[in-house]
Order: structure tokens, then sequence, then C-alpha cells
């Protein structure tokens, strides 16, 4: 398994789009409950098959993400073969997860207490996995607005 099996809840959210992975492997309804019952070993490994190619789908398609703390925000631009990050740290006690905060930093980019570099770097070991690996440490996919505003500002 290149990733982790999807939690229960996102199943039940792809049980339409599971149905028809398991119609390609000629498996139907009554069929499925019979191998999850008694050969239940299968039923895993083809959950962690879909579980897998759901997985590469959504990072294939993602191109920004970002994850917040208190008081620092790392931005990420996926490309192809690199991976670009801004990092913003801000040096007094601001409380960026909320709405507040947050927009304090917008109106204020440039104030003294903000510190802003910017960085890329080729992925390792593959794009999707690395990409991955940050959205299980905390990062959440995005549209890249942010992103984009402080690329535009640092240029």
């Amino acid at each position: 398994m290149k990733y982790r099996q999807l939690t229960k809840e996102q199943f039940e959210s792809l049980h339409i789009e599971f149905a028809h992975f398991l119609a390609t492997q000629s498996i139907d309804v009554k069929e499925w409950k019979l191998i999850k019952k008694e050969k239940p070993e299968i039923a895993e490994e083809e959950m962690n098959i879909f579980s897998d190619i759901v997985w590469d789908d959504v990072l294939s398609k993602t191109n920004y993400l970002e994850h917040f703390s208190k008081t620092s925000v790392n931005l990420f631009k996926c490309n192809a073969e690199e991976i670009q990050r801004i990092a913003i740290q801000v040096k007094w006690d601001v409380d960026l997860l909320n709405q507040e905060g947050f927009e304090w930093l917008m109106k204020n980019p440039l104030d003294n207490s903000v510190d802003i570099f910017k960085g890329s770097k080729p992925y390792n070991p593959k794009r999707n996995e690395e990409i991955f690996d940050l959205i299980e440490k905390g990062s959440a996919i995005s549209k890249g607005e942010i992103f984009e505003y402080f690329s535009q500002l640092i240029k």
C-alpha cells in the first residue's frame, strides 16, 4: 500500500465509486458480502487498492497546500518537478488560526514583525508521496490564493 486506507467516512462518501471499482473486479454486492465474511484479508486488499487509486487521483490533481499554526504559515505550490514553499513567521503573539489574526496578516504582510521566506526543492522521493506526507502532517489542499498573494508580494 502506497498511502493509507481511506477512513470509514471516506469509503461511505465514495460508496458508488467503490461499487464501480468492485464491478471492474467482477465482484457484485452479494459476492462482496461473502468475501468480507469469509475472506477478510482479500476484502482488506481490495479496500487498500481502491484507497491507493483514490489517493493517487487526488494527489495528482493537488496544486497547492497550506499549513497554519498559531504564529506561522507554510504555503506550498506543487509543480510537476519541484515543490515551492513560502514560510511566514509572525514574531508577536498573534493567533493566525482565528479570523482576526489571519485578517491582520493579510492586511499587514510587510509589517516588521512578519518574516517571509521562499524556497523550492525537487520532490523526495516522489511528488504524490511528498504531498501525501504533508497532508498527513496537517497541511490542507487549497486553491492557492494565499500562496499567489504572497508570491506576488515578495517578487
